[in-house]
């Protein structure tokens, strides 16, 4: 049976050995990816953006989960609605609306997946690939390399309840527990895959459930209660760091928009089902448990408030200002091509065209016009 794991106290943070700093850097987190969100969305509608997947919902879930980890040193590898996730992990605004734009230096991939395909290798975020659920093999690829090395790391994957349905879910899964691999696999359950709901994607309630045909503990946790799954994270990272294998673990969340900005949620769900979800935002709800406890007073508020303004029109305005990927380069990195110390991607700190490229590749600037030489190592 799967357990129900929750944290209600007068001072919130104590029992968990969060500091009050700590506990508003989540705070600040959570308001910033959702204001980031919506800055998505209005950009999308204003035809600057091309394509929105909302994470609205699912913002207290991902911070109190991803808490858990050490940055720099752990690994996540995350799904398509991870937007507090990876701002949790390393990733910046900027870099986040550098991809939602497609610039040449967006870091998930310059540009060349669509929006909310997140990655960044210097923070250990591997890149989100379309096909819903094939990060849950890589990150057990990962794990069983950290164990093999001994480097002490845990390994960290997201997905949605309709993703866990898949095979490379049960593969990951089965094999993770067979081998005790030190990673934790989140199911951000918000009811729907698109537009079907749960009730026709599951057979029991809780995909949690599930771990014990594996052997492995099952969580359950409130996906609004922030320190509640920090609480259900941190056991659980614990325990894979310390050689007791994987845990999964079912965050009940809620989606509050569309599947995606070309989803008309209202056409399947009820105006009343709508306003109810609304009461599991984990928004309000951590707000009010931290103004509760006296942490988060007017004037914190209104400082973090004008920060998280300040940093979406900066990364809005940077990304604005950003090139476009050199159609010239389209079929470059897409294998193992070989040159000079200078062909390096974009988005790692490369020439944003081609032209650059052919610059910096030799004196007279006489570069293939093909890209990079094949035969060496990028």
């Amino acid at each position: 049976m799967a357990a129900n794991l929750s944290t209600r106290v007068e001072h919130p943070g104590e029992p968990l050995g969060l500091s009050d700093e700590r506990l508003l850097d989540m705070y600040r987190l959570v308001t910033l990816a959702r204001a980031i969100d919506e800055r998505m969305w209005i950009l999308n509608r204003a035809g600057r953006t091309p394509f929105v997947i909302s994470g609205q919902g699912h913002e207290g879930a991902q911070v109190g989960i991803t808490m858990a980890l050490r940055p720099g040193h752990d690994w996540i590898a995350p799904y398509y609605r991870s937007i507090t996730t990876c701002l949790t992990f390393g990733m910046t605004p900027r870099d986040l609306m550098l991809g939602q734009y497609a610039r040449a230096t967006d870091p998930s991939s310059g540009g060349r997946q669509m929006p909310a395909h997140y990655g960044h290798p210097q923070h250990h975020i591997l890149s989100v690939s379309s096909p819903v659920a094939t990060q849950i093999l890589h990150a057990v690829g990962i794990a069983l390399a950290a164990k093999i090395r001994g480097t002490g790391q845990v390994v960290m994957t997201f997905m949605g309840e309709g993703s866990s349905n898949q095979g490379d879910a049960h593969e990951a899964l089965n094999f993770a527990a067979i081998h005790h691999l030190p990673v934790v696999f989140i199911v951000e359950n918000n009811g729907y895959a698109i537009s079907v709901p749960s009730a026709k994607e599951l057979s029991l309630p809780d995909v949690a459930a599930r771990a014990a045909g594996y052997g492995i503990p099952g969580v359950v946790v409130d996906g609004s209660d922030v320190l509640g799954c920090y609480a259900a994270a941190r056991e659980a990272v614990d325990r894979a760091r310390s050689g007791g294998g994987p845990t999964l673990i079912e965050a009940k969340v809620t989606r509050l928009t569309g599947h995606s900005s070309d989803d008309q949620q209202t056409t399947y769900r009820s105006a009343e089902e709508l306003r109810s979800e609304r009461a599991r935002d984990s928004l309000p709800r951590f707000r009010t448990q931290l103004v509760e406890a006296g942490l988060l007073t007017p004037e914190v508020e209104a400082s973090i408030a004008a920060a998280v303004k300040a940093a979406v029109e900066d990364a809005t305005d940077f990304a604005e200002s950003q090139p476009d990927p050199d159609p010239a380069t389209a079929t470059w990195w897409l294998y193992a091509e070989d040159g000079p110390a200078g062909w390096v991607p974009p988005w790692a700190g490369g020439p944003p065209t081609a032209a650059g490229y052919r610059e910096v590749a030799s004196p007279d600037g006489q570069a293939s016009e093909g890209g990079p030489e094949r035969g060496g190592r990028v």
